[in-house]
């Protein structure tokens, strides 16, 4: 196995540390975007991996231990989350402030993501109080809020060199998926519809909910599509929803995610850009 440290700003002394726990020598493969070391032929206990957990949390330095033979190009497919993973907000947090609900709302999101409360009563729940808000709330919150996460824009270059095919699949919206597709060019997109009537949100989704499952089932039918195995699909998120789509890929990734995610992921990020995927599948 290979170990891949990366770091926006470590501690001087901090790298050395951490591959001396993995009983590694830490080769420096950084680029000009990106601080990243690598450690070959490493195999760790579970008491050193707990040990590396600690110091690279404590350090602001993530870590992935993962198989020296694969590589960006054994994979077909980046299947990703949109809010708070390929963009930096939660959307109905923000629409939901426009109309001085944002407390409300964000604790709804806040408690499914954490898996607390099952995805489709939380989405309803908070769709709900969206009721008779004017519909340019949605543009407001495009124009003026939403952004890409660290490293969206880079990591996507490198997909779309490698000939990877693109699916930003979401239990967010068709009206920022739909804009945010044709602006990166992505090539498959996937969320809810809001129901607007007369120029209004009425509290409703159109069709049915983007949960969990319906996640890992898009997932899927892109990749039959496609002609390839989910194990050829990379899928990154944050919250409890992307856990059933990124436990069938061949590489999960958790980003900036919440515990229980970060727990069953195959590469957290916690400090680095999104771009994190590239030094571990060089």
């Amino acid at each position: 196995m290979k170990l891949i440290l990366q770091s926006l700003n470590a501690e001087p002394g901090a790298i050395e540390h951490i591959s001396t726990l993995a009983g590694a020598h830490a080769i420096d493969i950084s680029d000009a975007g990106r601080h990243a070391w690598r450690c070959d032929n490493v195999t760790l206990s579970d008491a050193q991996k707990t040990q590396l957990d600690t110091a690279c949390l404590n350090a602001g330095v993530d870590y992935a231990l993962h198989p020296s033979h694969l590589k960006l190009s054994d994979f077909k497919l980046l299947a990703m989350d949109m809010d708070s993973t390929l963009i930096t907000i939660e959307c109905i947090d923000e629409i939901a402030d426009m109309q001085g609900l944002k407390p409300q709302v964000a604790a709804i999101t806040e408690a499914a993501m954490r898996g607390e409360l099952e995805f489709n009563e939380s989405l309803t729940r908070r769709v709900a109080l969206l009721k008779g808000l004017d519909a340019s709330a949605l543009q407001r919150v495009y124009d003026e809020r939403l952004q890409l996460s660290l490293g969206a824009q880079p990591m996507l270059a490198a997909i779309k060199a490698a000939g990877i095919k693109t699916l930003l699949v979401s239990g967010g919206f068709t009206f920022f998926t739909d804009r945010i597709k044709a602006k990166l060019g992505l090539d498959y997109a996937h969320s809810n519809v809001l129901e607007i009537v007369d120029g209004k949100l009425t509290g409703k989704v159109v069709g049915g909910i983007v949960n969990a499952d319906e996640k890992r089932n898009t997932v899927e039918r892109v990749c039959t599509e496609l002609g390839i195995a989910p194990s050829q699909a990379i899928v990154m998120g944050d919250g409890a929803n992307d856990l059933n789509m990124m436990k069938i890929a061949g590489l999960s990734v958790a980003f900036r995610a919440k515990p229980v995610v970060r727990a069953q992921a195959g590469v957290a990020l916690n400090f680095v850009g999104l771009d994190g995927i590239l030094p571990i599948l060089a």
